[in-house]
């Protein structure tokens, strides 16, 4: 599987709109911390990380509708958590209506929201992107930190 950096902002508009998914804080700024696979021109996947220190958020995890259940995904969430832990990132949050076991297969565990660092609760996609009854998770990284 290829990886990219900075996948394209109309790319990643693109495939988070066929989904369904939040995009409107997006930017070009944005993209330095999400990862593409597949082409640049047209990825079958991506997600971003919003680092905040020692957390960082997971968000915008997406892939293409006919690539679904091909590994995409799984591959995508650990590129990016190689990378929180290359940015010293120790814990990984994200927010989900509809993929908890599919994180929690990858050792994501629910968390009240009222625990989120607040650095995580600031964020657009936690203060008003993602619905109140989004599901927040947590994974711990490992790593000497």
């Amino acid at each position: 599987m290829d990886f990219f950096a900075r996948p394209s902002l109309a790319s990643v508009k693109r495939l988070l709109s066929e989904a369904g998914l939040p995009n409107a804080d997006l930017s070009e700024d944005s993209m330095g911390h999400f990862l593409g696979l597949g082409s640049p021109e047209m990825p079958e996947g991506i997600v971003g990380l919003e680092p905040h220190g020692p957390v960082a958020l997971l968000r915008s995890l997406v892939v293409a509708k006919g690539r679904r259940g091909s590994g995409i995904g799984r591959a995508l969430v650990a590129a990016a958590e190689r990378h929180a832990r290359h940015l010293g990132v120790r814990e990984v949050y994200l927010l989900t209506t509809n993929a908890r076991g599919f994180f929690e297969r990858l050792g994501y565990d629910r968390v009240e929201r009222e625990v989120a660092p607040e650095s995580i609760r600031a964020t657009t996609e936690f203060s008003s992107l993602c619905p109140s009854s989004a599901l927040l998770m947590r994974k711990r990284l490992p790593g000497d930190h």
